[in-house]
């Protein structure tokens, strides 16, 4: 049972700091579609792929003291910042996790917006269609987020970039 919050503590471990919960989310599924080992259920939401077991398997990681988070208002809107802990290092050493590429994957991911990653993980949710259709669900689904047929290119290219990085 721990041995999938021990993954998301190695996310931590690997990436540093994450700001944001958007950010956190996007970065788990896109690793998730590249065949790391996280199983966490997603569904299409306002944001793109959100799984709520990640929701609280976080939650349930700050609780008992792995991850420290810290929550900043910004504007309108409040932002969280997760970092790990001295007592998640001390559990993460309990656990023996080699995914060697994950590292070099969550610290490119981790330098990207939530907005480009929101991007690509939506990309990733629909890649069993055409890319035209793919295309059509982001120029509808995420309108409000204006999103230009070249960013929608960008996020196709970081796909294959990241997946490069795997062979």
């Amino acid at each position: 049972m721990l041995k999938d919050h021990a993954k998301i503590v190695h996310v931590f471990a690997t990436a540093g700091e994450v700001i944001g919960r958007k950010k956190l989310q996007k970065m788990i599924f896109i690793a998730k579609k590249l065949n790391f080992p996280f199983y966490e259920r997603y569904n299409f939401h306002f944001y793109g792929p959100y799984s709520e077991e990640l929701t609280l398997r976080v939650e349930e990681l700050c609780n008992l003291g792995f991850l420290n988070e810290v929550k900043e208002k910004k504007g309108g809107y409040s932002q969280y910042r997760y970092m790990l802990t001295t007592e998640g290092k001390e559990f993460l050493s309990h656990y023996e996790l080699d995914f060697p590429a994950l590292q070099d994957c969550m610290e490119d991911m981790n330098e990207k917006s939530s907005r480009f990653l929101e991007l690509v993980s939506t990309v990733l949710y629909f890649e069993n269609l055409e890319k035209r259709e793919v295309k059509e669900k982001i120029f509808t689904l995420k309108s409000k987020q204006r999103y230009m047929e070249e960013e929608v290119e960008e996020a196709y290219k970081y796909i294959e970039q990241l997946r490069s990085k795997l062979q």
